[in-house]
């Protein structure tokens, strides 16, 4: 194993204190690395929080700022943040105008997050993201697995937020962009979590795995590796089969990096998904392109596709300060 680390146990607390050196001017790092949240609290707004396993960076503390999260919650690599981690979190940055908890369909992070609503002060509301269609269940969720869509929904709920919106229009809001929203994924090699020292499974040099999860868990099935365009063509088709947006719909396509694709190779995989978009009628409206929900240094992409309309659109566009995404401001 190779990874440019001091220390197996050292990892999440150094990794978080670089953060906080390289962008000290967007977010605070709490001292006992529970939390990290953004620098500037704003007074009578509603707190997104999230979190879940480090080692899908940028996800989540790289969306902490203006437009986005309020604060995230780093677990150990690929394991749940603790309840108290997440109350914690709760307490700094919640106020009067509620805490919104926006969290991944996995099961530690639905019961952590669950306890720690129930032992915070004030008002508190949860949303699900479960936006894979590759497998409707693995050993890591019960139901669809939330993925790269969880970006989406952070950027879309984190701009209405910004505006002001209260705690029950931001949930409605939040389960609208994940139930228009659909990503799938392909590995071309395996990720390695440091204290297990080896990768999490073994690819032939001429095999992928079609529909993996962020944390290596199955896909729908091992396949040889093919074309981007006959990679794309097998995402798309599924995510579009299940969203199945009438033609004409404006879409947003992220097209997401597992952390060890180089980026040229993501923006291969834009145009053959942009073209395929396009060829079933539906304009790509806005597109992202990079490394957003990683697995540590896996090898492969996702796709995501989100049917827009004109107010999704526009809170998409909303200024946005974060460490991994900024625009506007």
């Amino acid at each position: 194993m190779k990874k440019l680390i001091n220390g197996i146990d050292m990892v999440l607390g150094e990794s978080l204190g670089g953060l906080s050196v390289a962008h000290a001017d967007i977010l605070h790092v709490d001292e006992a690395f529970r939390f990290v949240r953004r620098r500037e609290i704003v007074p009578g707004k509603v707190a997104l929080v999230s979190g879940g396993g480090s080692g899908h960076e940028p996800l989540h503390a790289g969306f902490v700022g203006r437009g986005m999260l309020d604060a995230a919650c780093p677990g150990q690599v690929f394991t749940s943040p603790t309840p108290d981690q997440i109350a914690a979190a709760v307490e700094a940055v919640g106020g009067a105008a509620g805490t919104l908890l926006i969290v991944k369909n996995y099961e530690g992070d639905l019961m952590n997050f669950e306890m720690a609503a129930e032992i915070v002060a004030g008002p508190v509301t949860t949303i699900i993201v479960d936006d894979d269609v590759a497998v409707e269940s693995s050993a890591h969720s019960t139901g669809r697995r939330g993925v790269a869509g969880t970006l989406v929904v952070e950027r879309i709920v984190g701009a209405a937020a910004e505006e002001g919106r209260g705690l029950a229009a931001l949930a409605t809001l939040g389960r609208s962009i994940n139930g228009r929203t659909r990503s799938m994924g392909v590995a071309l090699s395996s990720c390695t979590v440091p204290a297990a020292g080896r990768p999490t499974f073994t690819l032939a040099a001429d095999e992928m795995e079609m529909g993996v999860g962020i944390h290596g868990e199955p896909g729908r099935r091992r396949v040889p590796l093919a074309s981007a365009d006959a990679i794309a063509a097998e995402l798309m088709g599924a995510i579009l089969g299940d969203l199945a947006p009438p033609a004409g719909t404006p879409c947003l396509l992220v097209v997401n990096g597992f952390g060890g694709t180089p980026l040229m190779e993501l923006y291969v995989m834009a145009n053959s998904a942009a073209r395929l978009l396009t060829g079933r009628g539906l304009p790509v409206a806005r597109c992202l392109v990079g490394s957003f929900v990683t697995s540590l240094e896996m090898a492969g992409a996702s796709l995501t596709v989100t049917a827009l309309d004109d107010e999704a659109m526009a809170l998409w566009d909303a200024p946005v300060r974060t460490a991994a995404l900024r625009w506007g401001c």
